[in-house]
């Protein structure tokens, strides 16, 4: 579609595209430095991957931005947030898990950024980003199932016909008999397992190299509570004598070398809790059984405390970059 006049990119396609260039450039600091140890070839590649979208990803929106005479953010830079002599800090396996979930992340807000875009060539932007996340979520998920380190959602028997909700009690779960677990909850719970697995991985690592002993102590906060949800999230499953994914589990090196920033740290820790308090809401809205609507409030509640902890820190630090906002016509009409 041709238009005679110019289009300005509105608030959602600029939050979308900010926000895509703050987390590319953690990504190449990130992948970066996992790619200077990784020893296994087919991990590497899939890595070099990764990195190759995200270098291009940065160079796109920087062009975007320039032509629209937007300030690129400052974002992370490997010169500044990463030591590149460090020694490894993370098993290629976690590499290559870390990448998988990556790539599941990616999927989610693209989605979320192509539906919001109106402008052609960003819409178009978006949807090469979906099908390039797709594709790299497909290549670690096929490396992982050759090695034998993915670990698959829980099986349930095939049902023999369809069923209708006949009772109030469907929806029970505080107190006596409540029903079995459906696939939908299943699903939710399994996801929320994993990510709290990637966290508490992520975070115990990062918790051993950080230079500031407030980060650190907030880092090794955040990998407990994440821990206590793995287990809260396990023993949902085996309550229903269900597979919990708690067998995948590797430990990073026991390098206290400093190898990122405290400010990609801690960007990345609280990115990766956005991300856990988005996935709490949704499995909030799908879990008809009131014992597990309660239990989600409580977690999310618990890492909304934790979140703004750690915005504060940031703060106090001066490493939280602030995305475009609105006008502040209130203060506009006020005498100067």
């Amino acid at each position: 579609m041709i238009t005679e006049h110019k289009i300005y990119l509105n608030a959602a396609e600029i939050a979308a595209l900010w926000a895509a260039y703050m987390n590319d450039s953690v990504g190449v600091c990130t992948i970066a430095s996992f790619i200077s140890h990784i020893e296994d070839r087919e991990i590497q590649s899939v890595l070099e991957f990764a990195l190759s979208l995200s270098n291009n990803h940065l160079q796109k929106i920087i062009s975007l931005f320039n032509e629209e005479q937007y300030p690129v953010p400052d974002g992370f830079q490997q010169e500044h947030d990463v030591i590149t002599e460090a020694p490894r800090l993370f098993t290629d396996d976690f590499c290559l898990f870390y990448i998988q979930n990556m790539g599941k992340i990616g999927l989610e807000f693209y989605t979320t950024a192509l539906s919001n875009a109106a402008r052609l060539d960003i819409c178009e932007y978006f949807t090469e980003c979906l099908n390039e996340s797709a594709r790299l979520l497909n290549k670690a998920t096929e490396i992982m199932l050759l090695k034998g380190t993915f670990i698959r959602a829980p099986f349930i028997p095939i049902p023999p016909k369809n069923e209708y909700v006949q009772k109030q009690s469907y929806m029970a779960g505080f107190f006596g008999q409540h029903r079995t677990l459906n696939v939908i909850e299943i699903s939710n719970i399994y996801y929320n397992l994993i990510q709290n697995q990637l966290g508490r991985t992520l975070l115990m690592g990062f918790s051993q190299v950080a230079g500031s002993q407030k980060v650190r102590d907030y880092l090794v906060r955040g990998r407990d509570i994440a821990d206590k949800h793995v287990e809260i999230f396990g023993s949902l499953l085996s309550k229903e004598f269900l597979p919990s994914a708690s067998a995948w589990d590797t430990m990073p090196t026991t390098s206290t070398t400093t190898t990122f920033s405290d400010k990609l740290m801690m960007f990345h820790a609280t990115s990766l809790i956005a991300d856990g308090i988005a996935h709490y809401g949704r499995s909030l809205a799908l879990s008809p059984r009131r014992d597990l609507a309660a239990l989600y409030v409580r977690l999310t509640s618990e890492i909304l405390n934790y979140a703004e902890d750690g915005a504060n820190i940031m703060i106090d630090n001066g490493w939280l970059e602030q995305p475009p906002q609105a006008s502040d016509r209130d203060r506009l009409a006020s005498p100067q």
